[in-house]
């Protein structure tokens, strides 16, 4: 095919798939998706694969939701709305709507693009990519486009190198010498090696590139396949791989990087204790995750919020922060703060102690408070003299205790709390 414009996201639309809950973040997405979840101070999740889109030069987009979908298409409408149509950009939002019949919600994640079809072909595309809108990680997408060109492949899947020992957390690629897929299975319990590393996998990323009119074809015949489960990872990808040309292309190519020597930054945050880390991560003193990246800047929705200040200057009650991240708006009164993330809008008081904590916006912290290897939910208040992460015991008997130690504090938790004492 002819390339009509030099740079190839100019004909490519990202279908962004942000339906899922995140049922492992527990209690953080009984109100919100996944992809809406907060992270890194002031960011969404799905705000990197949007930015991501963004500083490629991909200029369409679409996000598709489904679970609870309230916080993430209020996030999108307030801080994403700057594309303008007159420019051919658009960020267009697709609940699912029941738009094929009056029964039927999105039934995967193929099913998702299946039903906005005629949307697609409004965007007048000639390749898309899909991308998972959970994931923390820096990629320019317009590389893996032009190596899906060159390869002149059917499809092109995002992957990941990971040990074996963790591959069976993923769907797994078996390639040859030239990086075409050969097998592709979900979850396997014998992950299937690089050709010449027995130790190592490489793993889907969610993320896959398609000439529109070949996928277009192929969404149509699943969506007639009553046996199919309407997946990419599970029916489309494996059929591909079986009766056409399937090509990996490795995030290390592609991943945004300070410096060549850099290690390829990519986080799945769908576990708390993995959240918890990946936030505490940034308050190193140089976070393998660079936010400060002005070359490639993680877009979001910005309030206007005042700086944050620090009060109180006394031997015992010392408004302060060590090694961490402190947000607009906080107000740190006489609060110790130490290796620790705070949102928009937090305020703490006096005497209280924050520790590897990872607390989100609109959260007040009550006097005397001591507070350690937590995560705290948006707009929890923090009663006076709390102590939680000294005994797990205890903190269990209230709150939800992870594998790793980590305690997450939602407001009804609290109250269950006070309503037995």
């Amino acid at each position: 095919m002819e390339m009509r414009y030099s740079r190839l996201s100019s004909r490519t639309m990202a279908f962004v798939l942000a339906g899922g809950r995140g049922s492992r973040l527990m209690e953080l997405t009984d109100t919100r998706a996944k992809p809406a979840v907060y992270f890194g101070g002031k960011t969404r999740i799905i705000d990197f694969a949007l930015s991501n889109g963004l500083n490629s030069g991909i200029r369409k987009m679409a996000v598709a939701t489904q679970y609870k979908a309230h916080s993430l298409i209020r996030h999108c409408q307030r801080g994403w709305s700057f594309f303008r149509a007159e420019r051919n950009e658009y960020l267009d939002i697709l609940p699912a709507s029941q738009r094929v019949d009056e029964t039927t919600w999105y039934l995967g994640t193929a099913d998702a693009v299946t039903q906005n079809i005629d949307i697609v072909d409004s965007y007048d595309v000639d390749y898309v990519l899909i991308l998972a809108g959970d994931h923390i990680y820096k990629m320019d997408y317009e590389i893996m486009l032009r190596q899906h060109v060159a390869n002149k492949a059917d499809v092109t899947v995002g992957c990941l190198t990971v040990p074996r020992a963790e591959a069976s957390a993923f769907g797994v690629m078996q390639v040859d010498a030239t990086d075409r897929i050969t097998a592709f299975v979900e979850k396997p319990a014998d992950p299937p090696t690089l050709p010449g590393d027995p130790e190592t996998c490489l793993a889907s990323m969610g993320i896959y590139v398609f000439d529109w009119h070949f996928l277009r074809d192929l969404l149509i015949r699943d969506a007639e396949d009553p046996s199919s489960s309407h997946d990419f990872g599970k029916d489309l990808i494996p059929q591909i791989v079986k009766n056409g040309k399937a090509m990996a292309h490795r995030f290390a190519e592609s991943c945004v990087r300070d410096h060549p020597e850099s290690n390829a930054y990519w986080r799945d945050v769908g576990t708390v204790d993995a959240f918890w880390k990946a936030n505490i991560d940034l308050t190193d003193f140089t976070p393998e995750l660079n936010l400060w990246d002005r070359n490639w800047p993680i877009w979001t929705y910005s309030e206007s919020v005042p700086p944050a200040k620090f009060v109180h200057d006394e031997e015992d009650r010392r408004g302060s922060a060590v090694s961490s991240m402190v947000s607009g708006g906080c107000v740190i009164s006489g609060t110790e703060v130490r290796n620790s993330l705070l949102f928009t809008m937090v305020h703490t008081n006096s005497y209280s102690v924050l520790d590897h904590a990872v607390v989100l916006p609109y959260v007040v912290v009550g006097r005397h408070a001591r507070l350690k290897n937590v995560v705290i939910d948006r707009g929890v208040v923090i009663p006076n003299g709390l102590v939680v992460g000294e005994d797990p015991e205890e903190d269990a008997r209230w709150f939800r205790v992870t594998e790793g130690g980590i305690t997450l504090i939602t407001q009804p938790m609290l109250d269950r709390r006070a309503a037995v004492a």
